[in-house]
């Protein structure tokens, strides 16, 4: 493997043109050792504030594999829901005034958790209100219409609702492992958005409309964390400890032609790049995040920037940065 600044020299570079703030890399060698390298800045406006390898990121995404997809799998492992239970089993009221024609009471939790589903990849449901429970019924109670298979924020949003009934505790109290948290200090998290809706730059504030106004928390978008803290989540699935062997295993089967349960495997174009192997799940998040696990090699690696501050709507190539760093780690 080259050197961590030979991997992190695109983004550096990018960093420097400013086509993003700031970034972190972090990776896990198969021996299992870490190396982290940070550049830029984790804030611009209001204030500025530099970039450090323990600055907390809006994890967008990753909360659907890091949080959800393994709370999903740890009730499967208690007992208490199996992959191909209907979501009515935690949800009973979904759809409840359709009880024998609407799709969404047939939906199963491997569905939602492969993005098998007919239901769209998003919704502005901030939109329609901010109250969290209302919204909740929202979402419960609308009648979807049908459509392709896409990879759905909605999904996740059942999902999370599930783990709360199932839980009995909001997602935003739900325990999370140190170096991850749905409530963090501000002061150590880096900007996302200068949002017009809210009025503000978000800063450690979920970015995503939904969540936020779902209370903060959703199955989608709401969990922040540091590299750090992805690496040693990386690190419990390499060894087996995060989950059975049985879930890790789950989790990898191919469901579609790109994923796994919740986790992207490798295709044509993916955000791992080219050199990874067959054996490799990432995932990533529409703040400039994204976490990759390599079983057959024990590697992991997890590139964090900023990408939307103060603004998502800019290019930053952020794509081909991802894919770029994936093939350096394999150079």
């Amino acid at each position: 493997m080259p050197g961590l600044n030979d991997i992190f020299a695109p983004v550096a570079a990018s960093v420097a043109v400013g086509r993003i703030p700031g970034a972190v890399l972090a990776v896990l060698a198969p021996d299992g050792t870490r190396q982290t390298i940070a550049a830029g800045m984790a804030a611009l406006v209001p204030d500025r504030v530099k970039m450090t390898a323990d600055t907390w990121f809006d994890l967008a995404s990753l909360t659907k594999v890091v949080f959800t997809t393994t709370a999903i799998l740890k009730l499967v492992e208690a007992g208490r829901i199996s992959l191909d239970d209907p979501l009515t089993v935690a949800i009973p009221d979904l759809r409840q005034y359709h009880v024998g024609t609407a799709p969404e009471r047939g939906l199963t939790f491997r569905q939602c958790l492969s993005h098998q589903s007919h239901l769209p990849a998003v919704e502005p449901l901030y939109t329609y209100g901010q109250d969290p429970q209302t919204l909740r019924a929202f979402v419960l109670q609308r009648e979807w219409i049908a459509g392709p298979s896409v990879y759905s924020d909605i999904n996740f949003i059942l999902l999370g609702i599930a783990i709360e009934r199932l839980t009995g505790h909001a997602l935003i109290d739900q325990p999370v492992p140190a170096g991850f948290s749905f409530r963090p200090d501000p002061a150590i998290c880096a900007a996302t958005e200068a949002c017009s809706w809210r009025g503000r730059v978000m800063r450690g504030e979920v970015h995503d409309e939904n969540a936020f106004a779902l209370g903060g928390a959703a199955g989608h978008a709401g969990l922040f964390g540091t590299a750090d803290a992805l690496l040693s989540f990386a690190a419990g699935l390499l060894d087996g400890s995060a989950l059975a062997p049985a879930s890790i295993a789950a989790l990898r089967t191919p469901q579609r032609f790109d994923r796994g349960l919740g986790w992207q495997i490798p295709h044509l174009g993916w955000s791992g790049g080219d050199r990874c192997g067959a054996a490799t799940i990432g995932h990533t998040g529409f703040t400039g995040t994204g976490l990759w696990i390599d079983f057959s090699t024990g590697r992991a690696w997890t590139l964090l920037t900023n990408r939307v501050h103060p603004t998502r709507h800019a290019e930053t190539g952020i794509a081909d940065l991802r894919r770029m760093v994936g093939d350096l780690v394999y150079a």
